[in-house]
């Protein structure tokens, strides 16, 4: 499989990468490589084979949405720092 050649000087630049000239090397060469493989689909014959965009099905995973007892206001804030008619009490964030 022959390697495809691979500007590692413009893909650099796009990155904002600081390579070594070794590593532009070995990076030119191993990203050739996997863009020759990506060229091996190209020899697939999907003739009669619909475009998807999953390998398989997919159906809804979840669970049925179902009301389930909660908290009662007065659990809720067994713990709370500050409380105030019932609620949480939390430091203003916002100023006038």
């Amino acid at each position: 499989m022959a390697t495809t050649a691979i500007d590692i000087k413009h893909l650099k630049m796009l990155a904002r990468l600081d390579l070594t000239p070794e590593e532009e090397t070995k990076y030119s060469k191993q990203l050739g490589d996997v863009l020759a493989y990506f060229k091996l689909l190209d020899e697939v014959d999907v003739t009669g084979i619909e475009p998807t965009s999953h390998a398989f099905a997919l159906e809804n995973v979840w669970q049925e949405d179902v009301a389930q007892p909660g908290f009662t206001p007065e659990e809720a804030l067994m713990n709370a720092p500050k409380k105030r008619a019932g609620q949480f009490a939390v430091p203003r964030v916002v100023e006038e």
